[in-house]
């Protein structure tokens, strides 16, 4: 196993983490984890180098309102030793904040539901613009401050789910020690992206990446222009390696998240960390993967580069997030992917920016350098999400 320093807090981490947001479940139910072989998985990955392991509060649960089955796993996983051969990481639930002592109430939950006495690796979850301006409010600064200064928890960190302008406004807010984005390579200009990412590092913060695989979409089921290009390689790689190496090729990338729910997957992701050094990808290769991209990105329906020149809208649609979740539903869309896909839009665009409240002003059709007939789009956009 390869470690990496995480940001300034000087840790080395696996260069793998183990994710338990999808472990092995018995007869399709999620609150039901196979305990037998997610133990069995969970302990192979710990004894062949694997020291981050991350989990949450929602985790295999019935929805975001309570707690999951993964954080009560991951206690009963770690006992016999385990649990000092790890940096176990896990999240505070943003969205369940109403309080200043909610905070409190919720740490203390997980440490009892993860039975430790701290937490290594801290992260406020699934930030976005709405969330965040309610824990500022409610002084989440001074609630991580104390929770260091009384050895609950050893670093903060956050979760991230929004556009640049939030992620970079977060990271500056607060002296964080790391955080947690989506990052694959269709994400280089989505949510925090490579800009972000490099941010980041530059501040001095580890990064850990979330969605290396995009749940697996950039590994099965590939279009047929994408595994083309692959084909095209003289360079003979699987899916999987392409795109975790690619990841693992920027030097500012502390630890890659992979939810590994058989041990086979544990194995090839294994394989690969132990040979993944940051830019160590060649000249060829990089360009293998650009091709790829490219090939992904003819299927994109809107030309929209996010530049902003169309916001504020005065309806409130947050146009360049509602031209991204159309154009990623077009890029990785298969017929085992359509709902899942459909899903995320409910998931990551606000009620309140979502296309069907356009008012067909036009005003942002005046704004924009590539010309997009913004109005006409939206309309496929409501009408694909409705």
């Amino acid at each position: 196993m390869l470690y990496r320093k995480l940001g300034k807090t000087n840790e080395k981490v696996s260069a793998l983490g183990f994710g338990c947001m999808r472990l092995p479940v018995i007869d399709g139910d999620i609150t039901k984890i196979d305990e037998e072989k997610a133990i069995e998985m969970l302990h192979h990955a710990i004894d062949e180098g694997v020291n981050y392991v991350d989990t949450a509060y929602p985790y295999h649960g019935t929805g975001m309102g309570s707690g999951g089955q993964s954080e009560p796993f991951v206690g009963r996983a770690l006992k016999d030793g385990y649990r000092e051969k790890v940096n176990l990481a896990t999240k505070l639930p943003s969205w369940l904040i109403k309080t200043r002592e909610d905070m409190d109430k919720y740490l203390n939950e997980q440490l009892e539901r993860l039975q430790t006495d701290k937490i290594d690796f801290y992260l406020v979850h699934a930030l976005n613009k709405g969330v965040w301006e309610n824990l500022k409010k409610l002084g989440i600064d001074e609630f991580l401050n104390s929770a260091i200064a009384d050895g609950r928890i050893r670093y903060a960190g956050f979760s991230f789910h929004d556009d640049l302008v939030v992620f970079k406004d977060i990271v500056d807010y607060y002296d964080w020690s790391f955080c947690q984005i989506q990052y694959n390579y269709l994400d280089e200009n989505f949510q925090a992206g490579t800009e972000g990412l490099k941010y980041a590092g530059d501040k001095g913060l580890g990064v850990v990446i979330m969605e290396p695989l995009r749940g697996g979409k950039l590994v099965r089921d590939l279009p047929e222009t994408v595994t083309n290009a692959f084909k095209q390689a003289e360079i003979k790689k699987s899916p999987v390696e392409w795109a975790l190496g690619w990841v693992w090729n920027h030097p500012e990338v502390s630890v890659v998240l992979s939810g590994m729910n058989v041990m086979e997957h544990i194995d090839e992701n294994l394989r690969i960390a132990s040979a993944s050094l940051p830019n160590s990808l060649t000249e060829k290769e990089l360009e293998i993967m650009v091709d790829v991209q490219k090939a992904y990105r003819t299927r994109t329906k809107v030309n929209c580069t996010g530049c902003q020149y169309c916001m504020p809208c005065p309806a409130g649609v947050n146009i360049p997030k509602n031209f991204t979740q159309y154009n990623q539903y077009h890029m990785l869309v298969t017929p085992k992917t359509e709902g899942e896909l459909k899903a995320h839009y409910n998931a990551f665009v606000d009620i309140s920016e979502r296309a069907d409240k356009c008012k067909e002003c036009g005003k942002c059709e005046t704004h924009c350098p590539q010309g997009i007939k913004i109005r006409k789009e939206l309309k496929n956009v409501k009408e694909l999400f409705a």
